[in-house]
């Protein structure tokens, strides 16, 4: 069996930044165990595999179903691998239609083409506040002594998102390195899944950017993602009530980086907003 295979850098207009995710064309539906042993090949933080719906081709069809892996596990949503499917659908295989739309865990979603973005069209996921005290040995393995304004949760998501105080700068979120297997040792329950450190940009800085986040997701095999939608979908939901703004742009403080527009709709989901650039094309032989 040979499949189409594509590693694409989401959220940057420039190649060997952003975020790399592998995109596989599917046929036909693999065992389970298949596509997760694809995703643990790649090693990256996330392998989509897309499959055709109605028997419609790559470039014709409209509606396909759509899954993500990571290295250890399948997620239920994944931000910045559907860009990178929705950019080897619509730029390598040239699809016609104005939108696609992706069954997925998650619902449907809609990616359409805006000049050179894509827009993505995903759930909104507000987080809840979270008591301190009863994670507070977890929150000093991923944060140290820096002081800490916020605390929210997504269940929908198992996120867990840190705000830093606003007397932290930038510098002090991209200089953190918290230990993987210190997170691990400190949240066991399964509760979480991902870590989020978020800072509000300051007024004195001219960047354009209204806050920066770094992400860390060791319990599913990614020590930290780049940059990643699903995150943002958190993000999103805090920053807009704290910034009274319904459009934002977020920078990612990893060593990639990574730059997402997001926009909050009237009917409450959201717009990520980003571009994204194909750099390898193959063929898995299985």
């Amino acid at each position: 069996m040979e499949i189409p295979i594509f590693i694409v850098d989401a959220f940057t207009n420039v190649p060997f930044k952003g975020n790399p995710a592998a995109v596989c064309l599917i046929e036909n539906e693999l065992q389970d165990n298949l596509y997760q042993s694809i995703a643990a090949e790649m090693n990256l933080s996330e392998t989509a595999f897309i499959t055709k719906r109605n028997s419609m081709d790559f470039s014709s069809g409209a509606r396909f179903g759509l899954r993500w892996f990571s290295p250890k596990s399948e997620v239920p949503l994944c931000g910045h691998a559907t860009l990178a499917s929705a950019a080897v659908l619509f730029y390598l295989k040239k699809n016609v239609n104005p939108v696609v739309v992706f069954e997925t865990m998650s619902g449907e979603l809609h990616v359409r083409q805006h000049e050179e973005s894509l827009i993505m069209d995903f759930p909104l996921n507000k987080p809840k506040p979270q008591v301190q005290h009863e994670i507070k040995d977890l929150l000093k393995a991923a944060v140290g002594d820096l002081p800490i304004q916020d605390v929210c949760y997504s269940p929908t998501t198992k996120k867990l998102m840190i705000r830093l105080a606003d007397t932290c700068n930038r510098s002090e979120l991209t200089s953190l390195r918290p230990e993987t297997e210190t997170l691990l040792r400190n949240e066991t329950t399964g509760k979480i899944k991902s870590l989020i450190i978020t800072l509000k940009e300051t007024q004195t800085t001219q960047t354009g950017y209204d806050f920066y986040s770094r992400v860390f997701a060791p319990w599913v095999g990614v020590p930290e993602d780049p940059v990643t939608g699903s995150a943002h979908t958190v993000l999103a939901g805090y920053w807009s009530e704290k910034l009274e703004k319904k459009k934002m742009m977020a920078y990612q403080c990893s060593s990639r980086g990574g730059e997402v527009k997001l926009e909050i709709r009237d009917d409450d989901r959201l717009d990520i907003i980003g571009q994204a650039q194909i750099i390898l094309q193959g063929t898995l032989k299985i």
